[in-house]
């Protein structure tokens, strides 16, 4: 919250603090997807300082055209920003601005004359299976000098998001408490809460990190470490998969997330149920799900031109 301060003047940082502490209280939005709004919506008002020429008013943010609102997603668009994130952030502009006319401070009708970026239709890049145990193996770079529970921990972490199909932020917010079940009780995206079976493999790689983890763990507290005691950062873990593509010879796209999309996909093609997946995967959408069936139609394609002789 600190970087609108300089940004905004009084009454518009009063504005975007109110929206926050909304999202927060009545939407129960999760810490991350709060900072993704904090921080698409800082960079918005940094924008507007410097095209204004000073720090904008709530009467500013009501007059502000619709040439206005291209020109900041023009100049994301020019810093090498994608589609996705342009779209991600203009719906953070329009969920404050919603806020500010719900709450009576002020309406601007220029958002709703915009369209969203177009999207490219994307489709989710699994690694194959043995790919992907090689990568919850985590040992691929370990050495003498590696500390036994830093690997346990890594394996732990990394078999959770290929058997369980969890998030990062999931799996690293997971407490003891949690995982002594043998169903994983997970609270998502939208606060949708899902239940995820707790795979033997995963339940021994979690008990073999617990053994060796040198740090008292609370059973109501992130049970994952650092090595200097306090929560495991999810940097950590997308830093150690980064440097695992270079010694399996993985491609960019093989990612903490392709662990989950692996999870989906190979459910899929060894014939679990699609809603099944669903509630696995705590989409609250079928329609989200639907798109791994599109993986698995792709590489029945890619099998089929290989193996024809006529393809």
């Amino acid at each position: 919250m600190s970087d609108f301060a300089t940004s905004l003047s009084p009454d518009a940082l009063a504005a975007v603090q109110g929206w926050l502490s909304s999202l927060k209280s009545e939407r129960r939005m999760s810490a991350q997807t709060l900072e993704a709004y904090a921080r698409d919506f800082g960079q918005f008002a940094q924008f507007m300082a410097d095209h204004l020429g000073g720090a904008p008013s709530n009467r500013e943010l009501a007059e502000l055209t619709v040439s206005d609102f291209r020109a900041f997603l023009a100049r994301r668009r020019s810093q090498g920003v994608e589609s996705r994130t342009l779209a991600r952030q203009l719906s953070s502009l329009r969920s404050f601005y919603r806020h500010a006319e719900k709450t009576g401070l002020f309406r601007n009708p220029a958002l709703s004359a915009l369209r969203s970026p177009k999207l490219p239709h994307a489709v989710p890049k699994p690694l194959s299976p043995e790919k992907a145990r090689a990568v919850a193996k985590a040992d691929a770079l370990a050495t003498d000098e590696t500390p036994r529970w830093v690997l346990a921990r890594d394996q732990a972490v990394l078999t959770l998001l290929y058997a369980c199909g969890l998030r990062i932020s999931e799996a690293l917010n997971l407490t003891t408490l949690q995982a002594d079940a043998t169903t994983l009780s997970i609270t998502g995206k939208g606060n949708k809460t899902r239940l995820v079976p707790l795979l033997p493999v995963a339940r021994e790689a979690v008990t073999a990190y617990r053994d060796l983890c040198p740090f008292a763990l609370s059973p109501k507290e992130p049970m994952f470490r650092g090595v200097k005691g306090g929560p495991l950062n999810a940097r950590n873990i997308q830093l150690l998969i980064a440097r695992l593509r270079g010694a399996l010879g993985l491609p960019e796209t093989a990612t903490p997330h392709a662990l989950r999309h692996s999870f989906a996909t190979h459910l899929l093609a060894n014939g679990a149920d699609l809603r099944v997946i669903q509630e696995l995967l705590g989409h609250a959408s079928l329609s989200t799900t639907q798109v791994y069936t599109e993986v698995n139609r792709a590489h029945l394609l890619a099998q089929y031109r290989k193996a024809h002789p006529r393809a």
